[in-house]
């Protein structure tokens, strides 16, 4: 039980819409024409979750027309940072993770192992 929900937290903070409240609050349609191919409402449920678990604020703000800013609480700023000393270590180490998994594959046909 513990362990699904780590895991359904990780996969939401770590999701490419929180990265990018990471510098300032965007409004919905800032980050839908930033994410390339989704949807309205698939974005859409995972800001509402981000929301229902206390990682981030929706903002209705009173001009007209209305605009809605979507903005990471501090939790989930918290939680973001250490997302992104992931993100920093996996890019440090991309080139080197591609090399292994190309001489992987090149010694290692499919079907060979026990």
């Amino acid at each position: 039980m513990v362990r699904r929900q780590v895991l359904q937290i990780l996969t939401l903070i770590g999701d490419e819409w929180s990265i990018l409240l990471r510098d300032r609050p965007l409004r919905f349609g800032e980050l839908h024409r930033a994410i390339k191919g989704i949807s309205q409402s698939m974005l859409t449920l995972p800001l509402r979750q981000l929301e229902h678990d206390g990682l981030l604020t929706w903002t209705v703000h009173p001009i007209a027309p209305s605009r809605v800013g979507y903005a990471l609480t501090p939790l989930g700023a918290t939680l973001l940072d250490s997302v992104t000393a992931l993100v920093e270590g996996a890019t440090a180490h991309r080139q080197e993770i591609n090399n292994h998994r190309r001489r992987y594959d090149a010694t290692h046909s499919p079907g060979t192992r026990p």
